[in-house]
């Protein structure tokens, strides 16, 4: 099988098995020993099948001749003939069906043909090609190949768009097992052979399988606080676990919530050959009513009304975007596309999103396929404050049409940092060409409102010096005053802990109610120092603080709404060993509890594609000021630049989480 020639050609080195990888639409090579030379009028074939039930007419079962003989829409050729040893160059049709191939030698003898017996040492796996020019996932560049397709370990960037923060995350899709994985999951979910090879029906039937909501997909949501059935979310460090499980035991794994859905499905992608990326969406609208109002309720009083509000802005949501051209549309419409395993809304009987194409979402061409309109109101809608009276009547004093969709990220596509892709989205706020987007989108059916609101002379801002958690925390609300009377404004503030969901996760922990004159054209600052014990207690996984506060004066009233994330105590990792394949090394990790209060349920995890596979321990408690300290041997077992990701995660605090990156030698 000329493994190690053809995977250099093929860039599949790094696949862990010992089956040959290729890639279609480009030539790999075979050695066929013969009994004897092979002579001009041989009549030979090789075959090449898939599925349970291969078929000439459904492209499962393949013939590539080498002769006069007109084979299939593969070509083969012979390279070479030495002694009793032929050399043939096979390759595969650019749309050839994706997965496990198993391979025939038929001989023509006498009136039928000889076939050699099975042998699943010479299967081989067909890839997606973004090399091959005639591949419809055909990537333009060296460096977007290197990174949205071989890279093995990448960047979730997640807290708040003021203060963004990131986590590590192990796609591993080269990892021993990963591949029989990911074509298992097509198997469990009855995803047709001949549907295989097309890669909007593949892209859009991942989003479907990587979630358990209708079909018995790989990952199963929880957004609860109750994770004692399974593994925590803010614990995974990486997909090859989740996907070896599911592979292994055929259920549904838990948990899952948005980032691991697309961390998941990145791996899934990447290992088939699909270019991808994940991405980040920043004030990401979660709208019940599918239009382009997301409506916060307030009371008579100024208190956030929670109970009658059923929209949500999320602090970020996570999806993905795969690379491809798209056949069934004009060719503006092709390259990334929107793709979200997060079970949210049915899109044509089942959970999934996309392929959207990101250029339509932008435009506000929300007639194309598929489920545009929804992406388009998580980055586009408008922020509606709304009152509600003791009768029930709805009245709209506010709309921010700058809040939702505020920034969007990727990793950098050439180091560890951010890549900022908002504009590959949206038009700037305000401009000709976003209006004429948001007037585009409403011919497609998306609502918007358009209320004349009174323009308003009183503003709130609220800032927040976001420190260490377990520190202290001031915020300052500046209410400006941009008429020409002075202004007597009562106040209302509530701090409280929320989910990065935007749910509130208890009872306001801070209420304040102040009054405070604001001289005309001037600004009045109320200041307020929070202190630790206040608010640590209701601390969990994945939590911020939001700050709501709203002012009302006898004619007028504004309201502005905060996330805050705090900064966490740092993880300390040291290395130490020769960096050599095959060597001995070991990885220190320790960790200081500087807070007040003990941390409870902690768990350390750690995980590096082609280092270490993952690794979890557990601590009951960490005490104020305690350490814990780990020492973990591992064998580099493949060379090149290499990352340690670690995570610790604890049920009364953010999960703490550092990478390590190190040169492994041959």
């Amino acid at each position: 099988m000329l493994k190690d020639f053809n995977e250099a050609k093929h860039y599949t080195s790094e696949y862990m098995t010992n089956l040959l990888v290729v890639r279609r639409g480009q030539q790999f090579t075979i050695n066929l020993t013969c009994n004897r030379p092979v002579m001009p009028q041989d009549d030979f074939q090789m075959e090449f099948l898939i599925g349970a039930d291969p078929a000439a007419n459904k492209d499962s079962l393949v013939v590539v001749t080498f002769g006069n003989r007109r084979g299939a829409s593969w070509t083969g050729k012979i390279l070479g003939n030495r002694n009793n040893v032929v050399s043939l160059g096979i390759t595969a049709h650019p749309k050839a069906i994706v997965g496990l191939y198993r391979i025939y030698v038929a001989v023509s003898v006498g009136n039928g043909m000889q076939r050699t017996e099975k042998d699943p040492n010479t299967n081989i796996y067909m890839l997606f090609n973004p090399w091959c020019p005639d591949d419809d996932v055909f990537y333009p560049d060296d460096a977007g190949r290197m990174e949205y397709v071989l890279n093995s370990t990448g960047l979730i960037y997640q807290g708040t768009a003021e203060h963004v923060g990131e986590r590590g995350w192990v796609y591993g899709q080269f990892e021993e097992g990963v591949l029989d994985a990911c074509i298992y999951i097509m198997d469990a979910c009855r995803m047709p052979i001949n549907n295989r090879g097309d890669i909007i029906t593949m892209v859009r039937s991942a989003s479907a399988l990587i979630n358990s909501q209708d079909d018995n997909g790989v990952l199963i949501g929880n957004w609860s606080n109750d994770f004692s059935m399974g593994t925590p979310p803010t614990t995974w460090t990486g997909s090859a676990k989740i996907l070896l499980q599911y592979h292994s035991t055929g259920a549904p794994v838990s948990f899952a919530q948005c980032w691991v859905y697309a961390g998941v499905l990145n791996t899934f992608l990447r290992c088939l050959g699909i270019p991808s990326r994940l991405i980040t969406n920043f004030n990401s609208a979660h709208d019940n009513t599918g239009n382009l109002k997301t409506e916060l309720i307030f009371k008579a009083d100024g208190t956030p009304d929670r109970r009658n509000t059923r929209d949500s802005i999320w602090n970020y949501h996570c999806w993905n975007e795969a690379y491809m051209k798209r056949v069934d549309l004009p060719p503006k419409y092709s390259g990334w596309q929107v793709v979200d395993a997060t079970p949210q809304e049915t899109s044509d009987g089942y959970f999934r999103c996309g392929p959207a194409p990101v250029i339509a979402i932008k435009n506000g061409e929300l007639c194309h396929p598929f489920d545009c309109s929804f992406v388009f109101a998580e980055v586009n809608s408008d922020l509606i404050h709304m009152k509600i009276d003791r009768y029930g009547n709805m009245t709209p004093f506010k709309v921010d049409k700058t809040y939702v969709g505020k920034l969007i990220y990727t990793k950098s596509m050439t180091g560890w940092g951010p890549e900022d892709i908002t504009g590959t989205y949206k038009y700037p706020e305000g401009s000709s060409e976003d209006q004429k987007t948001m007037d585009l989108a409403e011919q497609y059916g998306c609502s918007r409102d358009h209320s004349d609101y009174p323009t308003s002379k009183l503003s709130i801002n609220i800032s927040a010096q976001a420190g260490f958690a377990g520190e202290p925390l001031k915020i300052a609300l500046a209410f400006h005053n941009q008429g020409d009377l002075m202004k007597s404004v009562k106040a209302h503030m509530e701090i409280s802990v929320t989910y990065y969901t935007g749910v509130v996760s208890s009872d306001p922990f801070k209420i304040e109610d102040f009054s405070l004159y604001v001289e005309p054209y001037q600004s009045s600052t109320k200041v307020f120092d929070i202190p630790p014990q206040e608010y640590m207690s209701h601390l969990g996984p994945n939590s911020s603080l939001e700050i709501s506060v709203i002012g009302q004066t006898d004619n007028e009233e504004v309201s502005e709404v905060k996330s805050v994330s705090l900064k966490l105590p740092p993880l300390n990792v040291t290395l130490s060993g020769r960096p050599q394949v095959n060597s001995d090394m070991f990885v220190i990790v320790s960790f200081t509890n500087t807070l007040n209060f003990p941390l409870t349920g902690a768990k350390l995890a750690m995980e590096g594609a082609g280092l270490l596979e993952t690794q979890v321990y557990n601590y009951r408690t960490i005490p104020p000021m305690g350490k814990i300290s780990r020492k973990v041997g591992f064998r580099p077992q493949k060379p090149g630049l290499r990352t340690l990701l670690l995570v610790l995660d604890c049920e009364n605090l953010p999960d703490v989480t550092t990478m390590l990156e190190v040169k492994m030698m041959p």
